[in-house]
């Protein structure tokens, strides 16, 4: 099995910034890529952020200039670096990773638990 678990979550006022980390661990042979996703309530889960394994990068346009995505293909885990944060960016984040667990599997979608994120106006 594979596990993401994510931490760094929590309270902060607007302007303020969050640094959130997901770390993979299991039976891992490779990932292919990393991401974050974010739910507020209500809403569908939307992308936010995503990085490939050789670090090349896409955001959604609200979080462009504001959030930065990095990761560590030795130590299976990725950030996300949240600054200038505003009100509407109160979500609940979740880690994703695409993992192949053997050589010559396909690549499957495994999902962290969630952390919460809220900004106080």
């Amino acid at each position: 099995q594979v596990q993401l678990v994510e931490s760094g979550g929590g309270l902060v006022q607007a302007g303020g910034s969050l640094r959130l980390s997901c770390a993979a661990s299991g039976s891992i042979f490779s990932i292919n890529s990393m991401g974050w996703y974010r739910q507020a309530p209500g809403k569908q889960r939307e992308l936010v952020a995503r990085i490939a394994s050789g670090g090349s990068t896409n955001y959604a346009d609200s979080v462009k200039g504001r959030f930065t995505i990095s990761r560590d293909n030795a130590k299976n885990t990725a950030h996300l670096l949240l600054n200038s944060l505003k009100p509407e960016d109160t979500a609940v984040y979740y880690c994703n990773a695409l993992v192949r667990r053997r050589s010559l599997d396909y690549p499957h979608d495994y999902w962290g638990q969630g952390t919460q994120v809220t900004v106080s106006s």
